[in-house]
């Protein structure tokens, strides 16, 4: 039997999940939100949809729609929470896009909701469906890659910018995820500078909540609520109750990361809105090869580069000394082969037989999705202190 579901927000990323749900045999879309008249018209025109599927301005419109059992959230970042809590509180299955919320304290709380209302809560980081992390994650485990020594990262792009979060916020998680998921660990510490270009306010973005909630109640008390931490959870970059956005006059536009995990491996990570060149690039380097994973080159995009290095048997041969070979003793470098596969078609799919199934997913739960949030909220706290070092104590 097919999976009633209502999409909400129809926007860039709405598009890609109207479609593959639409695709999907075991999906049926029975609404589409957007507060955007052009924007409904415009998916109605691109996928040719019939009178049965309702185009509506709210949520609270489809909120009670016979036959509903599972909504997806692709809409900014500022009302996840909002609406997050309300599908849940209503008795549905939530996929949302990433970041699951802005607070630590409000992922704890959804997925508090989700095992209260025994549904499940789905965070799309669709970068941990791709092809290409899986095989590596495979290439790493199976030690061709030897001691791990560092990692970095370019996740940059000319536009689109968020008016609602930082590059941070809106960039980091897909990196730090891959970090994490390739080795099967979280940092111990972080630091991350930030700085600002564009000097606009951010947008509350809350016309999909209208008639849900009162949007200034809402407000007035999480204004109180920031107004209330106490300066023992202001020192700890990792409360529950820190608000994570950062102090800066405006959104940072370009923000650098750097992560250091458990056995001393460090990433370091670009992000930027502002970058004329978009790059997609992930890099491990060990001291007996070097994994790349390019986006930006489809026909490549997974790459192992082995190096015969002298000292690789030595255990207490310097840092510099083991990477040095990769760069003058290259005996080869193999594209690794690929399944064909969309990210973001597996995330569906892996959703719906969450929601059939009734049981979470290890990968993208909501629960794993809290972990990266109180990662990224150590770095805006970093972010605020002008880098300061953060260190990362997990639940």
């Amino acid at each position: 039997m097919k999976i009633g579901i209502a999409i909400l927000g129809a926007g860039r990323w709405g598009v890609n999940l109207i479609r593959n749900f639409l695709e999907h045999p075991n999906s049926k879309v029975l609404a589409i939100v957007d507060p955007n008249p052009d924007s409904l018209a415009r998916v109605q025109k691109l996928f040719h949809l019939n009178s049965e599927v309702i185009l509506a301005s709210n949520w609270a419109e489809v909120q009670e729609l016979p036959g509903l059992e599972a909504v997806a959230i692709a809409t900014p970042a500022s009302t996840h929470y909002t609406l997050t809590a309300a599908a849940l509180k209503s008795g549905y299955h939530v996929l949302v896009e990433k970041p699951l919320a802005l607070k630590l304290s409000e992922a704890i709380e959804l997925c508090e909701l989700a095992e209260k209302q025994q549904r499940q809560l789905f965070v799309d980081h669709t970068y941990l469906f791709h092809p290409a992390v899986d095989r590596g994650q495979t290439i790493i485990q199976q030690n061709k890659l030897g001691k791990l020594r560092y990692g970095y990262a370019q996740r940059t792009h000319l536009e689109p910018v968020r008016h609602d979060v930082d590059a941070l916020w809106d960039l980091a998680v897909h990196d730090i995820a891959i970090f994490n998921t390739w080795l099967q660990q979280t940092p111990i510490q972080v630091s991350a500078i930030g700085t600002v270009f564009r000097k606009e306010e951010g947008s509350s973005a809350t016309d999909y909540v209208t008639d849900v909630t009162d949007v200034k109640k809402t407000k007035e008390g999480r204004r109180k609520k920031e107004e209330g931490i106490n300066k023992q959870e202001i020192q700890n970059p990792l409360s529950p109750t820190m608000f994570a956005l950062n102090p800066l006059e405006g959104l940072a536009d370009l923000v650098w990361v750097t992560l250091t995990y458990p056995d001393g491996f460090q990433a370091f990570i670009h992000l930027c809105w502002l970058n004329p060149d978009k790059q997609r690039r992930l890099t491990v380097v060990g001291s007996l090869g070097t994994l790349i994973f390019d986006e930006m080159s489809p026909k490549t995009p997974l790459i192992l580069q082995r190096g015969n290095s002298p000292y690789q048997n030595e255990e207490n041969s310097s840092f510099v000394r083991a990477i040095a070979p990769h760069k003058t003793s290259v005996r080869n470098r193999e594209v690794l082969k690929l399944e064909s596969i969309e990210p973001l078609r597996r995330v569906c799919d892996r959703f719906l037989n969450c929601v059939q199934t009734n049981t979470p997913c290890p990968t993208s739960s909501g629960s794993a999705s809290v972990e990266l949030i109180r990662i990224l909220s150590a770095l805006s706290r970093s972010i605020q202190l002008g880098g300061q070092t953060s260190i990362t104590n997990h639940s």
